[in-house]
């Protein structure tokens, strides 16, 4: 039978989030058998884009219960180097298949050219310096997209561990604005990941700027224009100390933290009811873990759009 989770009283479902978690192989049978109660699944595209065989099988079996999200990893929409036409071609037919209630990736780049007539791929989430030239890019890329795909994309917020400097002269975008020229141009979507914002402000405090991380990503998320965000992400991290140095790894390998429910809790009441997904990819725990942790997400959702004066009574 189905699992039924009751994070939220039934009589107000209608004014909480759809919810969503990333399903990954340890899960396919359990969850394809248990058919818990969840709004939608997200996979990993790249995943997918075999045309035949075991996988895609079991993807459209897991499309004929939920909603299904496309969520990429190697786009790689800010490179020079252009858009691989292969790699297109495979997300094209995937969501030609599938019919994905989102589809998306990240502003970030992971190829470029490596000698005459070669292309390499870092297989990595590289970052994109805030330039105008950067912004002209992702733009011509995501619209590239798009127009292929037929359909509004979205695009995903970074955690970075590195930053690169603009030219003396050159203009340096800050990320919520450079974000939101993006939407503003190509019409697309932004799909803001709450960890991401949470990592990235812990580095900044390990680099010795003096901010509160969670004042600081609200900040962030007040700078986004609100019409924009089509989904949310939030996730595990863990802290690195070792003969390098510290820093915090997005590594979505725990359950979400109380500082990032409470920069998820700041985002719902900014954007309203945006879908959201709980991603974990490393140390994947038991289903019922994703489940409470999917749970958690829509009662923090529920309480954050609230009247106060309802949760005052």
């Amino acid at each position: 039978m189905p699992r039924t989770m009751l994070a939220v009283p039934a009589s107000e479902t209608s004014r909480t989030v759809s919810v969503g978690i990333g399903w990954r192989h340890p899960h396919y049978a359990q969850l394809l058998h248990e058919q818990p109660a969840l709004d939608f699944l997200e996979v990993h595209s790249e995943n997918f884009f075999a045309p035949g065989g075991a996988a895609l099988a079991v993807l459209e079996r897991g499309r004929a219960l939920y909603p299904i999200s496309l969520h990429g990893v190697g786009l790689s929409l800010g490179s020079v180097a252009g858009l691989d036409p292969w790699h297109l071609d495979q997300l094209d037919a995937l969501v030609r298949r599938i019919d994905p209630v989102r589809v998306s990736d990240h502003a970030s780049f992971a190829r470029a050219a490596w000698g005459p007539g070669r292309t390499v791929h870092a297989a990595d989430l590289l970052p994109l310096p805030f330039s105008d030239e950067a912004l002209e890019t992702l733009c011509a890329h995501v619209q590239q997209v798009q127009d292929r795909l037929q359909r509004r994309f979205m695009v995903e917020n970074l955690s970075a561990y590195l930053q690169w400097r603009c030219a003396p002269g050159e203009r340096e975008w800050a990320e919520p604005e450079f974000l939101n020229t993006l939407a503003r141009r190509t019409g697309c979507e932004l799909l803001v990941d709450v960890n991401n914002l949470y990592v990235n402000a812990l580095n900044a405090q390990l680099q010795g700027h003096p901010h509160d991380p969670v004042a600081a990503c609200c900040a962030w998320l007040d700078a986004i224009d609100p019409g924009t965000v089509g989904e949310l992400h939030v996730a595990g991290h863990c802290h690195v100390d070792d003969a390098h140095g510290r820093i915090v790894i997005d590594d979505h390998g725990s359950r979400v933290c109380d500082a990032v429910w409470a920069v998820y809790r700041h985002a719902i009441r900014r954007f309203g009811a945006v879908p959201t997904l709980v991603e974990w990819d490393t140390d994947v725990p038991a289903l019922d873990v994703l489940l409470d942790e999917a749970g958690k997400a829509r009662q923090v959702a529920w309480h954050a759009l609230q009247p106060a004066e309802a949760l005052a009574a």
